[in-house]
């Protein structure tokens, strides 16, 4: 049976109204003894008492808690960053309620409304990216909220992504400096932020270099292991398949790397690849990946400080954007093309990485 404040009222011999002071902290503003204090701990320590956060919460308004939405937990990216947002939710006093949406638009309407149902004191979102009313619902009553990873342009909120654009054009301008031009990608989610700026890059890279826009390789409807699979498949079945593929997420990549193994074909000695998403697994492969690198600790640390500051101003602070610069790593998995192999030897300045930068707009 729980413990009342009734039950510590009784054993300290005091009344429940100084006790309710004492637990919340108030001692001094009532001018409560030191004496009478002690006291009430100690009997609320010997009767083992919990206090119901939930009631307290609507008391004052404040859960400490914080709802984060998820697309996909399964996801090593987004399974990451979770747990550097939960550490780093903890160092300022925040307990996390993680919902996954499992990339469903409704799925996700349904978990805000869940969240908002039990009074949590803001949101950090990472939306599906097809729809933002429900978005734009919790601006409007002022929530305090950060998106994270995706992002609206038509909505002014604060958000924390990287830039997904300039991430997918060194990847690709990479590869064409290694003398490919049958280079395809495997997209995520179409008309979602952060992959409409992932094909912006590759297109922008080979309209640079006058190399054809193939749309047979430009391929993928979401970022699921499922989705790199399938299409590097076919990909690799074609009458004239890519020397070089970009996958836009690391789920994708898994997939990818299944279908190459399967094909018996050898990375990147028969094809080259380059990944969104720096794994951890991708170092140690016998082909080690080369990979854009998302400061992963940065978007979460950054989300929850923002998220932290708007709950405090009580969501009147001024909205914006934090854009992360990604970091192209370079390892073993693209071959040079066979003329381009002596000026890859003399001339190496592409195997330096970028360094990482801040942004703020």
């Amino acid at each position: 049976m729980a413990v009342t404040l009734n039950d510590i009222a009784k054993k300290a011999k005091v009344s429940v109204t100084t006790v309710s002071r004492v637990l919340n902290n108030k001692n001094k503003k009532y001018r409560i003894s030191d004496e009478t204090q002690k006291l009430i701990l100690k009997a609320a320590k010997t009767l083992n008492y919990r206090p119901n956060e939930v009631a307290r919460g609507l008391r004052l308004k404040k859960t400490h808690t914080i709802g984060l939405i998820v697309p996909d937990i399964s996801n090593p990216f987004f399974a990451s960053v979770t747990r550097i947002i939960q550490t780093s939710a903890y160092n300022f006093g925040y307990s996390l309620i993680v919902c996954n949406t499992d990339e469903n638009l409704k799925t996700e309407i349904e978990q805000v409304e869940l969240l908002r149902g039990k009074g949590v004191d803001g949101f950090i979102i990472m939306p599906v990216g097809t729809d933002s009313r429900h978005i734009k619902e919790l601006k409007k009553d002022n929530i305090p909220l950060v998106l994270l990873d995706r992002c609206f342009d038509d909505i002014k909120t604060n958000s924390v992504v990287v830039d997904n654009y300039r991430g997918a054009y060194n990847a690709i301008e990479h590869l064409v400096k290694y003398g490919h031009k049958r280079i395809a990608i495997i997209q995520g989610l179409p008309n979602t932020y952060t992959n409409n700026a992932r094909v912006k890059g590759y297109k922008d890279v080979l309209t640079k270099y006058n190399i054809a826009i193939d749309s047979n390789l430009i391929v993928g409807k979401d970022f699921r292991k499922e989705n790199g699979y399938v299409e590097t498949k076919i990909l690799l079945n074609l009458a004239d398949p890519p020397t070089a593929i970009f996958t836009s997420s690391d789920l994708i990549t898994i997939g990818a790397l299944q279908a190459i193994t399967e094909e018996n074909l050898s990375i990147p000695d028969d094809i080259s690849i380059v990944a969104f998403d720096d794994t951890e697994f991708a170092p140690y492969l016998i082909s080690p990946l080369t990979c854009v690198n998302q400061p992963k600790e940065l978007m979460g640390e950054i989300a929850v400080k923002i998220l932290i500051e708007e709950i405090r101003a009580k969501g009147k602070l001024e909205k914006k954007r934090i854009t992360l610069k990604p970091e192209l790593v370079i390892r073993k998995s693209v071959k040079p093309m066979a003329f381009q192999q002596k000026i890859i030897e003399v001339n190496n300045e592409y195997l330096v990485s970028e360094n990482l930068l801040v942004s703020e707009t």
